[in-house]
C-alpha cells in the first residue's frame, strides 16, 4: 500500500514537474514570439517618430527661411536684369562692336563733334563679360566744351562705356583751343562663359 501511495505521489511529481516545464516553455515562447516583437516594434516606432520629428523641423526650418531666401533670389534677379541692361546688345563681338560705333557715331553728331575715323580693336574675355574697345580719331575742334560734353555723355548714358585711352593733341598750348586726337571707348557685353552657363540653365 505505502509503495502504491509513493508510487502515485512520484507520479503526482512527475506530472507537476511536466507541467511546471511546459509551463515554463510556454511563458518562454510568449516572452520570445509575442513580447520581444511587441517591445522591439515599440523600440522601432520610438525611432521612427524620433526620425519624423526631426525632418519635420528641418522642413519648418527651411520653410520660415523661404521668405527671405525668395526676397534674396527676387533681388539677385533684379540686379542680374539691371546688368543686362547696361551691357551692349548682340550676340557676337561684331555685333556688339557695331552697336557700340552706333552709339558713338550718335553722340559725337549731338555734341558736334567730327570723328575721322572708327578702328575695332580685339575683344577681350573679363571673367564672364567681353570687352569691346573701339579707338576713334577726331578732327581738330575748337572747342573743349564739346568735347567735353561727348565725353561726359559717354560716360553717364543708358550702356556702360568707359575711356580706357586717351590720346590728346594741343597745337597752341598757350591757347588750347584747337584741339585733336583719338579716344579708345569700351563696353561690356556678355562674355562666352556667361553663355555657357546661360545654356547650362
Amino acid at each position: 500500500m505505502k509503495n502504491w501511495i509513493s508510487g502515485v505521489k512520484g507520479k503526482t511529481s512527475q506530472k507537476r514537474l511536466l507541467w511546471l516545464v511546459l509551463g515554463m516553455a510556454a511563458v518562454i515562447l510568449i516572452y520570445a514570439w509575442g513580447i520581444v516583437p511587441l517591445l522591439e516594434a515599440k523600440k522601432k516606432a520610438d525611432e521612427e517618430i524620433v526620425l519624423k520629428r526631426k525632418i519635420l523641423g528641418q522642413y519648418s526650418g527651411i520653410l520660415q527661411n523661404r521668405k527671405p531666401a525668395e526676397d534674396s533670389l527676387e533681388k539677385a534677379r533684379k540686379q542680374a536684369e539691371e546688368i543686362q541692361k547696361r551691357l551692349l546688345p548682340g550676340e557676337t563681338a561684331q555685333l556688339g562692336a557695331a552697336n557700340l560705333q552706333d552709339m558713338v557715331r550718335r553722340l559725337a553728331e549731338k555734341n558736334f563733334l567730327s570723328l575721322r575715323s572708327f578702328r575695332i580693336l580685339e575683344p577681350k574675355e573679363v571673367g564672364a563679360y567681353r570687352k569691346i574697345s573701339l579707338q576713334i580719331d577726331f578732327n581738330p575742334i575748337n572747342s573743349m566744351l564739346n568735347l567735353s560734353q561727348f565725353i561726359f555723355d559717354l560716360e553717364h548714358q543708358e550702356k556702360e562705356l568707359m575711356i580706357t585711352d586717351m590720346d590728346i593733341l594741343v597745337f597752341n598750348p598757350r591757347m588750347p583751343n584747337t584741339v585733336q586726337g583719338n579716344l579708345v571707348v569700351s563696353g561690356l557685353m556678355k562674355g562666352s562663359k556667361g553663355k555657357e552657363k546661360g545654356k547650362e540653365k
